[in-house]
């Protein structure tokens, strides 16, 4: 699960919309230049003549799903100003990295990127937490930066390196909009940030050096963003935040209160889930309750991710976590007391500075008490931090380049301001460290026994209700004589367990029931069983000749009859169907029709369902039996369809002979 962090980005300056280019007076930029840093001006591949819109830009993306957020509001004014937008770093003219602070191998990932940028003579930008919280890098150097709250001011900053000038926009800046274009990952997946910063200072984290202070989204910007989305298409809403428990502390209200009204507008049959995001335990402690029935709800997930980091109240104190194992143990047995299928995630981090042997031992009690399905293991990484102080900074700075290419201040207004100052690192990189071996140790041990726990025993022969938003990554692959063109799924059920099932891509952002079949470490595997929310391909309204509207009130989405769960039968009666069958000509009453009817169109009914289950099944099982035995069947399937086809026929004679005949018979009367 994600290290939340939060989002701040501005409104433009003077008035322009945020995600549109704005005056080159109206762009900050670094009025230093090095004596070693290349004269960017005499690229020869860019010039300052070239039309803007027109070039190829590579992402790369490294740290949480709020960054994952970023990328995607950048991507989005991006590609609305005519950038095209490639996985192939080779054929970008520009890379875009998306940068992380968390742990050192995330900054590693992004110098190697870098290095490699450079020897591909690559126009390069780096934005997220790294630049923001540590802006004076050597890798940095004769690269453009954009902050992780100037990210609506990505079209400037790209604009102006591909003419070969170095830009950074580091200043801070209110809340923005949530309205900025945006091109999603996962076209069904929204990531929300409901505020950003957090109220806590912990002694290990640098994050909050990059992301500031708490800053609360109104309930009615965030439930208007929520309306849009779901009119979008989206099928899962993540509410994302550097601590979701600390929500409103800000502006008066609490996360229950936002919770509550964004479940107001989610569709009641839940076609479209709510995610909460990662808290801490401090802020969530007072909700408890309130945070049970809205897990309960049926549009949201019964998963919460809530990081403990250590099973000793010691290490805990020295991390400035602001609580302890015992308010920890609190947050989890409650929630899984009041919620059903409650599923909690946790981090931990090994090796902090002091933690002892029993220190360590208390962690690994606690994990193996509760055996989380989910545990995220990490060593503690010395983090280089900054600490804030006062001095002279610009405001409303103007800027204009030079005839060497660089940036100048031409005027400016000064304030005696807070600013982050570089001081060695966070105040944990300065406590006395535990011995590396030692902390690969504990991590590999902790990390052997989570593996060792099998979460998902108990699920195996379970029905459940899972959502599909997102295709597996084993290359299986469905196809054939059936038409199928699809893949193996990726589902997940209320407490948001992971659901492999085999399933055409069209099921993507639908939701299903499936039987578990199997169940694995990470994930189980299912059987689907019925598609919730379709009408398949085949079998259309007007196959039918009525309309499964009507039975709405006891409907079962995917069966021909609507108010039927079972696959031979429909239990429809005349009060929950209105008592009507809507025909092509016209409506009939179900009273008035004759018996001789009814079982005709029961019949026709049945064999309809029979043949949509029968060719669902025939797909699973030509994966399973492969390509040559799929050949084998082929023309076997090819007789038992003309088989069932031609009963489907006769059946539509019969009836029509049926129809027929009462009408003689009654015009001789």
């Amino acid at each position: 699960m994600e290290d939340i962090e939060d989002l701040l980005v501005g409104n433009g300056v003077g008035g322009v919309p945020s995600g549109f280019r704005l005056p080159l007076g109206s762009v900050g930029f670094n009025p230093k230049q090095s004596k070693n840093k290349p004269n960017l001006e005499k690229k020869s591949h860019i010039k300052d003549s070239v039309i803007p819109g027109t070039q190829t830009i590579y992402m790369k993306t490294f740290g949480c799903s709020h960054n994952q957020s970023d990328s995607e509001y950048m991507a989005g004014q991006l590609a609305a100003f005519g950038y095209l937008l490639s996985d192939n770093p080779e054929e970008a003219d520009l890379w875009l990295i998306n940068t992380c602070t968390v742990k050192s191998p995330s900054q590693s990932a992004m110098d190697t990127l870098l290095t490699k940028g450079r020897s591909s003579k690559k126009s390069l930008v780096v934005a997220g937490c790294v630049p923001q919280g540590s802006r004076d890098l050597k890798e940095l150097e004769g690269v453009s930066i954009v902050g992780v709250q100037q990210i609506d001011r990505v079209v400037e900053v790209v604009e102006e390196t591909l003419k070969g000038h170095e830009v950074r926009l580091l200043n801070r800046k209110t809340l923005p909009a949530l309205d900025l274009p945006k091109v999603r990952k996962n076209k069904f997946v929204e990531i929300l940030p409901i505020n950003v910063g957090c109220l806590g200072a912990c002694t290990y984290c640098k994050t909050k050096h990059a992301r500031g202070h708490l800053g609360s989204y109104t309930v009615d910007s965030l439930v208007g963003r929520v309306r849009t989305v779901k009119a979008e298409g989206v099928k899962e809403i993540w509410l994302s935040s550097e601590d979701t428990g600390a929500y409103g502390r800000d502006i008066g209200v609490t996360l229950p209160i936002l919770l509550n009204a964004i479940v107001s507008e989610l569709p009641p049959d839940g076609s479209t889930m709510l995610r909460i995001g990662m808290t801490n335990p401090p802020y969530i402690l007072e909700h408890l309750k309130e945070m049970a029935d809205v897990l309960r709800h049926p549009c949201v997930f019964s998963f919460l991710h809530v990081p403990v980091q250590s099973g000793s109240d010691s290490i805990l104190s020295a991390m400035n976590r602001e609580y302890t194992v015992s308010e920890f143990r609190t947050v989890v047995d409650t929630l899984t007391e009041l919620v059903p299928g409650m599923q909690i995630a946790t981090d931990i981090i090994c090796g902090f500075p002091g933690e002892t042997d029993e220190d360590f031992a208390q962690t690994v009690n606690l994990i193996q008490e509760y055996r989380f399905s989910q545990v995220h293991i990490s060593q503690f990484y010395p983090r280089p931090g900054l600490i804030q102080a006062k001095a002279w900074t610009f405001l409303d700075s103007r800027a204009k380049p030079n005839d060497g290419g660089c940036f100048i201040f031409q005027f400016g207004y000064v304030a005696w301001n807070p600013v982050w100052v570089l001081d060695g690192g966070t105040p944990a990189a300065r406590m006395k460290k535990v011995p590396s071996a030692v902390v690969k140790k504990r991590s590999r041990e902790l990390t052997s026994i989570f593996e060792a726990f099998t979460p998902y025993n108990g699920m195996e022969g379970r029905v459940e209700r899972i959502w599909i938003n997102e295709i597996a990554t084993d290359g299986i692959h469905l196809g054939g004589d059936n038409g199928l063109e699809g893949c193996g799924d990726v589902g997940h059920t209320k407490g948001y367990v992971q659901v492999l099932v085999i399933a055409p891509r069209s099921l993507m952002g639908m939701s299903a029931i499936v039987k578990i079949t199997s169940v694995g470490r990470w994930s189980v595997f299912g059987e689907l069983i019925e598609i919730l929310n379709q009408i398949n391909d085949d079998i259309t309204l007007k196959e039918e000749n009525f309309s499964p509207a009507k039975c709405s009130p006891c409907s079962v989405p995917g069966e021909i009859c609507a108010c039927s769960t079972e696959p031979e039968t429909c239990a429809c009666e005349p009060q929950s169907c209105e008592g009507k069958i809507s025909m092509e000509g016209g409506s009939v009453s179900r009273k008035d029709m004759l018996p001789e009817d009814q079982n005709s169109q029961s019949l026709f009914k049945w064999l309809l369902r029979k043949r949509k289950n029968y060719r669902q099944k025939m797909a699973e099982n030509e994966v399973a039996l492969g390509s040559k035995k799929k050949e084998e069947r082929g023309q076997g399937s090819v007789n038992s369809w003309d088989l069932v086809d031609r009963i489907l026929l006769g059946g539509i004679f019969v009836s029509i002979f049926t129809i027929l005949a009462l009408i003689l018979h009654l015009g001789f009367w």
